[in-house]
């Protein structure tokens, strides 16, 4: 039996495609530490201190092997002066798109990151995550370029710009490459460990695989390549099985499987070159008893887990904040009982 390691030995191992102590656990919590601290989600999200504090108070609580430094999606749309909307039982959305009309793109710059209160929001979180605990991976987060136009035109209006307006397209997701590689390196040196990269839009839920092939792998591939760090991609629950190939030659470290995907074949065909994440359903999380839970626990760790290059997680990349602490410690149980390697169990 191999000797307990930290959490960020473990994951390290994991990325390495190689078997830790046991498999490491991901609890994506980013709504939850407003009720552990004790306050209301706008006034929440708004104090680095408090977003600090609820991911330290959580991972205490369920023993997990991350905190989320960059636990709020909608900060991206935000430091470019687009409405958040905030709501009392989930995550913030964008508000009215940024961009009413096109033409605006021809004269738009990124905002500068240097002052800008959204991006020092999330620094300020990592550093004071990165100071308070040792040992422990600290996730940060960037939306994609390819994906960032849906809040900032609003999904219709960016696929029309996509097929009907190219010179647009490509100035726009210029300005989004600049603005990401930025806050992505700003969050490595503040002490993320890594950045999870969101690219919905390029899951085959959004467009066909030739989109992806086409473009979406080639946006990926160029901003990967200038983040000072190790990446995850993340299709926020969307389809990336006939993807996946092309994903590991992004430059990405690992992938983050939907739980609509079968997680033993995503890791066979990447076996090797991307780890891969995944994949509990989070929205039926909401409904599971403690048997349940620790089965789909099993299930996971049976799919992916041998060999090493796997990481438990939920499949989204955030954990809805219906889902109970009894189901959250049920999981966290079945990972510990269940994943400790060598995973000879899963065999029979």
């Amino acid at each position: 039996m191999s000797a307990a390691m930290t959490s960020l030995e473990r994951v390290l191992t994991a990325l390495r495609h190689a078997e830790p102590d046991q498999v490491p656990l991901f609890l994506l919590l980013t709504v939850h530490g407003a009720r552990e601290v004790g306050m209301e989600l706008e006034p929440y999200f708004g104090d680095a201190h408090s977003i600090a504090e609820g991911q330290l108070r959580l991972r205490e609580k369920y023993g997990h092997d991350c905190l989320v430094g960059a636990p709020n999606a909608t900060a991206d749309v935000e430091a470019w002066g687009g409405e958040v909307v905030y709501r009392a039982d989930g995550p913030p959305n964008a508000g009215e798109p940024l961009l009413a009309d096109v033409e605006t793109i021809r004269t738009l710059e990124p905002p500068r990151i240097d002052g800008n209160p959204v991006v020092a929001r999330s620094v300020r979180v990592i550093e004071e995550l990165a100071a308070r605990s040792r040992g422990v991976p600290i996730i940060g987060g960037v939306v994609s370029p390819f994906s960032l136009p849906i809040m900032q035109l609003g999904f219709e209006k960016y696929l029309l710009l996509m097929s009907e307006r190219p010179d647009l397209f490509e100035r726009l997701i210029a300005l989004n490459e600049e603005y990401c590689v930025a806050v992505a390196n700003a969050q490595l040196a503040a002490g993320a460990t890594a950045i999870g990269y969101a690219d919905p839009m390029s899951s085959t839920t959004c467009v066909p695989p030739e989109t992806y092939r086409a473009v979406g792998s080639a946006i990926a591939a160029r901003t990967l390549a200038r983040i000072r760090g190790g990446v995850a991609i993340n299709f926020a629950s969307g389809r990336c099985a006939a993807i996946i190939d092309m994903v590991a030659a992004t430059g990405a470290v690992a992938v983050q499987v939907g739980s609509e995907e079968d997680l033993a074949e995503a890791k066979a065909a990447v076996r090797g070159r991307l780890a891969i994440i995944g994949n509990l359903n989070g929205i039926r999380m909401r409904r599971w008893s403690p048997v349940e839970a620790e089965a789909e626990v099993k299930r996971a760790l049976a799919a992916a887990a041998p060999g090493g290059g796997f990481v438990l997680s939920d499949g989204h990349g955030e954990i809805p904040l219906q889902v109970p602490d009894e189901t959250l410690h049920a999981i966290a149980d079945a990972a510990r009982r269940w994943g400790r390697y060598p995973i000879d169990w899963a065999a029979g």
